[in-house]
């Protein structure tokens, strides 16, 4: 919730929130149109900006965010990039995933949007928004009812037709402007380029015949590496002959715009116009090497694709960007929808989403074997920029038929993002989705039989695990079980030793969070052991082992419970393994409290939520959280510990039910409350805790970790005589499956 108040004991956290990109060139012009939109966004709390495309909506309105006061957003300006997304029902998790909210309860993406927005005062730029006009205006609609503070600036080609709703139509520049605007992009590319007496008469008047529009301006100013201002005038006027489409009722500025992109594909060789409609088929940024792959084959080899995108870049139809040091490339929305035309009209489209869907499955594929590795946190980076992608993939997959099994292996390879990187909501979107769907063969039937249908009924078993893993994290324990027990009795049916292992380990994680220690113990017991027996080791096995110890350890069987986490915890420093190692540290502290080693439970603690607070594992966080408000207020600053539990508080609103409603989970969080309460009186204890519920999330850790100094380092901890059977067999990375209807070559 927004804070209008700070308790002076409560430090202040970091700085501004808000995620708008930086520029990186000059805007040019608007100045009267960014002072009546200013004016505009102070008295209504609901402006769209609409224009048609190529007028320069984005840009203009993120550079207006960036300018508006403090006073007006104190939570800050968050700029939501719908172009990419072309499910409605995606509108609210792109909403959620911009504001970096992560929830892992049952409740509806729109809830968790109210909730969070209700007390703040920010400015939401929803950019891209016409293709989702009905989405948009419910949602935006909604959450202005309930979120006085909030003001949205919307960004498309028509109004939202919202109540309150203020429409600002952006025109193309002025000629001043807009050849200005021409200069500064020629400059860039041709340094010493100037308007001057040679220069400003042609320029004007390229200008005028692109009807002032920034992104024809934009591309015909690349278009000086090849010709000059005289030149480009002439082939304009050829082009807008050639070029001119559309009936009579089709507005001027559409006309065009379609002219300018198709003006500049007439320019594009062969080549280059063929990769311009191959790439439209990727969705958000991609990088070369996808690219080399889902666009490289007939007509254009994969090793040519690096010169021909480099000549799109210089033409600025592709746009180069950073990530994590490494080149990433983008198609404006305009410019892609114009390939994806002529890829269309090639009759070549399915073949390419179906290249694409290869690729991203095999990413899929070998990012959940890395995971296991010491590239753990490049792999949830690496997910997290191609989730646009993968999402166009599993979409993919989820309505063409006959390609239900590989929605179904997608959703479930991706188990290491959903559950590990706090995308429990998401996930379990698409895996309820994929086993909604029955696998059809070529004969009609459902799963017939055979090599072959056996795989595909792999595909529907990993699902069915992964959607009863995710149920369990959200609290979701109906769902859970059923999804566990049909997979487990279908793994049994067709003997699947793999997918029968994890159904029965899931079932003793749901056991094991519904206080049943014994069953749990039983269970968790049995999956190790099927483990074992066919060489598995990876993040769920071991997480398998910690859980185990957690059950052993509510029973009473400490000894038990270290020797089974310290072993986890060498395999995970083998192996480079971090996620898990979070869950090992947390056992292992609660070890330590039980037998009041508070200090060393603190630093065990501490590595644990930092570790959980970089994968974004919001379990995790809030696990470590109320162990170390405990420790805490075993340590004497009950005054502390009060603060960490009302964040933690906070924090389970987003998870599911509080301590999963286990009684074992619960015992530290009462003994904490109640020792607290003893030390403070019921009112200050209250007050404190209140106080630590403001603290937003960032805040909360960091005020965790900051206590003493931040300490980070793993302690030393002397490793107890390992168990009889410990799970440290090893097995050989299987090579990425080659799926029916995939495509290796061009």
């Amino acid at each position: 919730m927004r804070r209008t108040s700070r308790p002076t004991d409560v430090p202040a956290g970091p700085p501004q929130p808000g995620n708008l990109p930086h520029e990186l060139n000059r805007f040019v012009g608007r100045a009267a149109e960014l002072t009546a939109l200013a004016s505009a966004l102070e008295a209504g709390r609901l402006v769209t900006v609409t224009g048609v495309g190529g007028v320069g909506k984005s840009r203009f309105a993120a550079h207006a965010a960036a300018r508006a006061p403090r006073s007006l957003c104190p939570d800050g300006v968050w700029r939501v990039e719908l172009a990419n997304v072309r499910l409605p029902e995606l509108v609210e998790y792109t909403l959620a995933e911009a504001l970096g909210l992560t929830d892992h309860t049952t409740r509806a993406p729109r809830q968790v949007l109210v909730d969070h927005l209700a007390e703040r005062r920010l400015v939401l730029v929803l950019d891209g928004c016409e293709h989702l006009v009905d989405a948009c205006a419910s949602l935006v609609r909604d959450l202005l009812r309930a979120a006085p503070g909030l003001r949205v600036l919307a960004v498309g080609r028509r109004p939202l037709a919202v109540e309150g709703e203020q429409v600002f139509p952006l025109a193309p520049l002025p000629p001043a402007d807009a050849a200005e605007l021409f200069a500064d992009r020629a400059a860039a590319l041709l340094p010493g380029f100037r308007l001057d007496g040679h220069t400003l008469v042609d320029v004007l008047e390229v200008c005028r015949r692109l009807d002032g529009l920034p992104l024809a301006v934009e591309l015909a100013a690349g278009r000086l590496r090849v010709l000059s201002p005289p030149q480009l005038m002439e082939r304009l006027d050829d082009r807008f002959r050639l070029l001119r489409g559309g009936g009579r009722d089709v507005l001027s500025r559409h006309q065009t715009l379609r002219t300018t992109i198709g003006w500049s594909h007439e320019l594009c060789t062969p080549q280059e116009r063929l990769l311009w409609a191959r790439l439209s088929v990727f969705s958000g940024s991609f990088d070369l090497e996808a690219a080399e792959y889902v666009c490289g084959g007939e007509s254009l080899p994969a090793d040519d694709v690096i010169d021909v995108l480099d000549e799109l870049l210089a033409q600025s139809v592709v746009v180069r960007e950073e990530a994590r040091g490494e080149a990433r490339y983008r198609m404006l929305d305009t410019v892609r929808a114009y390939g994806a035309e002529w890829l269309d009209a090639l009759g070549d489209g399915r073949r390419m989403r179906r290249r694409h869907r290869d690729w991203y499955m095999g990413l899929a594929t070998w990012c959940e074997l890395d995971w296991f590795s010491p590239r753990q946190g490049e792999v949830a980076s690496r997910i997290e920029a191609e989730l646009p992608n993968l999402r166009a993939a599993l979409e993919h997959c989820l309505t063409e038929p006959g390609e239900a099994h590989l929605g179904q292996y997608l959703a479930g390879t991706l188990w290491f993002y959903w559950a590990g990187c706090g995308r429990l909501s998401e996930g379990r979107h698409w895996l309820d989705r994929s086993v909604g769907l029955d696998v059809e063969f070529d004969d009609g039937d459902v799963c017939p039989g055979g090599d072959e249908d056996l795989e595909y009924a792999a595909s529907r078993l990993k699902a069915l695990w992964v959607l009863g893993y995710v149920a369990i994290l959200q609290g979701d324990t109906v769902p859970a079980l059923a999804a566990l027990q049909e997979c487990r009795e279908e793994a049994e049916r067709t003997g699947d030793a793999t997918a029968l292992a994890y159904a029965v380990h899931r079932t003793g994680c749901l056991a094991l969070v519904s206080d049943d220690m014994p069953r749990a113990e039983d269970l968790l017991r049995t999956a190790l052991s099927s483990y074992r027996e066919i060489g598995e080791l990876n993040s769920n096995v071991l997480m398998g082992q910690v859980e185990l110890a957690m059950a052993l350890a509510f029973q009473g069987d400490l000894a038990e419970a270290v020797a089974l986490c310290a072993d986890v915890r060498q395999v995970c420093e083998d192996h480079g393994e971090r996620w898990t190692l979070a869950y090992a540290l947390y056992v292992l502290a609660y070890a330590q409290w039980t037998e009041g080693g508070h200090a060393q439970a603190r630093v065990l603690l501490d590595e644990c939520l930092a570790i959980d607070h970089e994968f974004h594992d919001l379990l995790g966080t809030v696990l470590s959280m109320e162990l170390l408000a405990l420790v805490t207020a075993e340590e004497g600053d009950a005054a502390e510990a009060a603060v960490l539990q009302g964040a933690a508080a906070r924090m389970w609103s987003s998870v599911g039910l509080p301590l999963f409603g286990s009684a074992y989970y619960n015992a530290p969080h009462e003994l904490c409350e109640t020792r607290a309460r003893q030390s403070l009186g019921d009112a200050r204890f209250a007050e404190l805790a209140r106080a630590g519920e403001q603290l937003e999330h960032d805040e909360a850790v960091f005020r965790a970790l900051g206590r003493g100094g931040r300490r980070r380092a793993v302690a030393t901890v002397p490793h107890p005589a390992r168990p009889a059977e410990p799970v440290r067999e090893k097995r050989e990375p299987a090579a990425s499956r080659t799926w029916k209807g995939g495509e290796t070559a061009g």
